[in-house]
């Protein structure tokens, strides 16, 4: 589904990232782990098409979409839940989820509303509150429904248990699964909580200083000496 290849990238004189290439694969959520500053939300960036790379390219369904702008990626199937959601507060959750399929037609609107709610079926009990009225855990679940709402092919999603608590993260953990054992979807995650990562993706990069420094199935990482050590205190 996506293939990084070589993507470097500076801040100024800071180098974030340096020789980055990674895929990620339909039907699998492929984790991105590392701490504050290693270089994830850069990448993420780059790959939705806000930032654009020093180096390297983006293929997308084999197709090279580097040079793409980022609302031409979403007309390709792809979508990013930035960090902290970035809900519209004042506007409904309708309203919100609505927005997030503005270049789909009628139709497939509402087969995607009706997909959505299956998901996450709170949502639509609350379909007439203020996104500003839900608690932390709801509006993460709504960011990532807005996101759905077009339908993506790869869904990018940036720390997106971050402040949730244990069992709306489950719960959120237990949609993302379910979307991807049904084969349709491909998820990049983005978490600097890696006893979380590793219990719902299949695979994972560790990033450290702009570098990935390890990878490797779940299972492999969960196993692996230093990623006991350094990242879950074992």
């Amino acid at each position: 589904m996506l293939e990084v290849s070589g993507l470097s990238y500076s801040y100024g004189r800071a180098r974030a990232l340096s020789s980055i290439s990674l895929e990620a694969k339909t039907g699998s959520i492929t984790g991105i782990i590392g701490a504050n500053g290693a270089g994830k939300t850069t990448l993420v960036n780059i790959i939705a098409g806000i930032l654009r790379p020093l180096e390297g390219r983006i293929f997308f369904r084999g197709k090279d979409i580097t040079d793409l702008p980022a609302f031409e990626r979403v007309k390709e199937g792809i979508s990013l839940v930035p960090e902290g959601g970035r809900i519209f507060p004042t506007l409904t959750v309708l309203e919100n989820l609505r927005a997030g399929c503005l270049n789909r037609a009628q139709k497939d609107a509402k087969a995607n509303l009706d997909k959505v709610y299956s998901l996450f079926p709170i949502l639509r009990e609350r379909e007439k509150q203020l996104a500003s009225t839900l608690s932390g855990g709801e509006q993460r679940m709504l960011a990532i429904a807005r996101a759905l709402m077009s339908d993506p092919s790869l869904l990018i999603m940036d720390e997106p248990f971050t402040g949730v608590q244990p069992s709306i993260v489950l719960k959120l953990s237990r949609s993302l699964r379910e979307m991807c054992d049904k084969g349709d979807v491909a998820i990049l995650l983005v978490e600097q909580n890696l006893s979380i990562a590793l219990n719902i993706m299949d695979r994972g990069y560790v990033f450290e200083n702009g570098r990935i420094v390890l990878e490797g199935s779940s299972s492999e990482l969960k196993n692996n000496e230093y990623i006991r050590r350094a990242y879950l205190g074992l």
